[in-house]
């Protein structure tokens, strides 16, 4: 049975001489696998292969069997073609941090549409949103993930209770007796981000380089601790740079 869907596409894998196999969250479905036929056989087709590349958002027909581990795509299309975000380096080294983070949550093929949805409208505005709010858009999208997967981080900073134990997920007044804790500015500043609800609202956050790389190390410790299996993003070294 065929069903129509949207996917963002977070990973592709060449299969064979002519295939690939290409990992896509859908909205229907949620993340899926789906084996793809004859789209790297020749130069006519090559541009096929460029539907896969990962962010890319695809309206799809598709054929789905929950009896089956491996899908099939009857036919795909471009659902909104981007500006920038598969073509200028800073927002593709973004967006290929955000499709990784995303799909190291993504542990279960069930559907999901607010999750879906929150990441389209996501990499839509960071196709068209300007330097400051791209700059810290990595730092948006990571406080927001959590909150689709039941561990966001508890927005309660006060003068009192102005270190964020990483563990727990919320401010406290000592050091907790472990390391994983952010304290003074970066705490302050990871508080006045978890109360963006907007990215246009990342435009008043003048942070440099050197606060949006310890931010983001923390908050994959973050993770780390509460996703089994977590591991290394092989993005953020990239996005280090690129930032």
């Amino acid at each position: 049975m065929t069903y129509k869907t949207k996917g963002i596409v977070l990973r592709n894998i060449k299969y064979g001489e002519t295939s690939l196999v290409v990992t896509i969250f859908t909205e229907l479905f949620g993340v899926q696998t789906y084996m793809v036929n004859g789209v790297r056989s020749s130069k006519r087709s090559s541009s096929k292969a460029n539907h896969f590349q990962p962010a890319a958002i695809l309206d799809l027909i598709v054929y789905h069997s929950t009896s089956k581990s491996m899908q099939r795509i009857k036919e795909f299309s471009w659902a909104f073609l981007y500006q920038d975000v598969l073509s200028n380096v800073i927002r593709n080294s973004i967006s290929s941090y955000m499709v990784e983070l995303l799909q190291k949550c993504l542990k279960q093929p069930e559907p999901n549409p607010d999750l879906f949805n929150f990441c389209e409208a996501a990499l839509l505005k960071l196709d068209e949103c300007g330097k400051t709010v791209t700059a810290n858009f990595a730092l948006f999208f990571t406080l927001q993930l959590p909150h689709f997967f039941g561990f966001r981080m508890a927005d309660n900073y006060s003068n009192e209770n102005n270190i964020l134990d990483l563990q727990e997920g919320n401010f406290v007044g000592q050091r907790p007796h472990h390391p994983h804790f952010i304290e003074g500015e970066n705490a302050a500043t990871t508080s006045q981000l978890l109360k963006v609800m907007q990215p246009d609202e990342l435009d008043a956050f003048k942070l440099n380089q050197e606060t949006r790389r310890n931010l983001l190390l923390k908050y994959q410790e973050y993770y780390a601790l509460h996703l089994h299996d977590f591991g290394q993003m092989k993005t953020l070294m990239v996005l280090h740079e690129v930032l």
